[in-house]
């Protein structure tokens, strides 16, 4: 019996590891070194390589038109677990950005299935490809101006949708952070499924997470990638034509699911507003059958229930009939055999 439930629990286990594996992506690097063995995990494509014995990424050398990427291997699904709802995720990295402001900086991208992602494109942003025919979000840590994309300086960030014209951009001279400097900064890059919102935040190394996010926008994922498909995730730097390099230090990226329990679309308010009143039209018409329905389903139940009870009752009492005096009386009582031989 014992090993009856130990089989049964074994089973349990494997099958939420499977589950929770199957939902949920995620690694974290604080160094490249190779006790890290991050090249299992991340991959490198053009200049990017380790350097200074694994305690960064240099994703791009000090020489014209370099360029460096690097992307997380395994496929990541848009939409996980049974039933199947859209993942959240959340990045965090470190880095910095040498002080010549020629280069375009640093991005997170989201790469669509099937983008080439060891190829670069010496005429796009970050060394990517513009166009319909790949679909990328990114949120780039820009450090050129570039006037054809509507850049407003060279030192802002702004969130692109498969082009490189952002959907909204932030000075961060405003905020007193410079790109370029070369200091280390910190960013944190969140997606909310259930809100379809992209924050990003931005500090200097060694500081708290910003409770206010530098920048937002409210983006529907869904509409730009089909659900079947999958996605990856990297960052992605080009200098130009200068001689800016840029270093990562550390890299996490984790996927989440939001609960069951949890609604699985975007909570707009006025979408709730009409949708309650819809809702409270529906009920005052509907409220007066519900209730009939509702008793006459209740009177069933109770129904059934009693003659269960009384046939259970009545099949008790016939398996435990008494006897009744007179039957009693008739019988005879044998003690021992002289009783017996008195009797007859």
């Amino acid at each position: 019996m014992a090993s009856r439930y130990l089989i049964i629990l074994y089973f349990f286990t494997f099958y939420f590891k499977s589950l929770s594996a199957g939902s949920n992506s995620s690694f974290s690097f604080n160094d490249f070194g190779q006790n890290s063995r991050f090249d299992s995990v991340l991959a490198l494509y053009g200049d990017a390589k380790a350097v200074n014995d694994g305690s960064s990424l240099q994703l791009t050398v000090p020489f014209n038109s370099s360029a460096g990427r690097v992307v997380y291997r395994n496929p990541i699904k848009f939409y996980a677990g049974k039933p199947k709802k859209l993942v959240s995720f959340s990045t965090y990295f470190s880095f910095s950005i040498s002080s010549d402001s020629n280069g375009d900086g640093l991005a997170f991208v989201v790469f669509s299935d099937g983008y080439p992602v060891d190829l670069f494109d010496d005429n796009g942003s970050f060394g990517a490809s513009n166009g319909d025919r790949f679909k990328f979000l990114s949120v780039k840590f820009d450090s050129l101006r570039d006037e054809k994309y509507g850049d407003m300086n060279r030192n802002h960030v702004g969130i692109d949708l498969s082009s490189f014209v952002s959907l909204k951009v932030t000075n961060l001279s405003s905020v007193d952070s410079g790109l370029n400097s070369g200091n280390r900064l910190q960013a944190w890059i969140d997606y909310e499924s259930m809100s379809r919102r992209l924050e990003v935040r931005l500090n200097k190394f060694g500081e708290n997470r910003p409770l206010d996010p530098l920048r937002f926008e409210r983006i529907d994922l869904p509409k730009l990638w089909p659900e079947n498909e999958n996605f990856f995730v990297g960052l992605s730097s080009f200098n130009r034509n200068s001689s800016q390099f840029c270093n990562v230090y550390s890299w996490s990226f984790k996927t989440r699911r939001s609960p069951d329990w949890m609604h699985s679309e975007p909570l707009d308010p006025f979408l709730l507003k009409e949708r309650q009143e819809n809702e409270v039209k529906i009920h005052k018409k509907t409220d007066c059958v519900m209730r009939i329905f509702s008793v006459l389903i209740l009177g069933i139940g109770l129904g059934a229930l009693g003659s269960f009870i009384g046939m259970f009752v009545w099949t008790l009492l016939a398996k435990r009939q008494p006897i009744s005096p007179e039957d009693y009386a008739r019988k005879p009582v044998v003690h021992d055999k002289a009783s017996a031989i008195e009797i007859q």
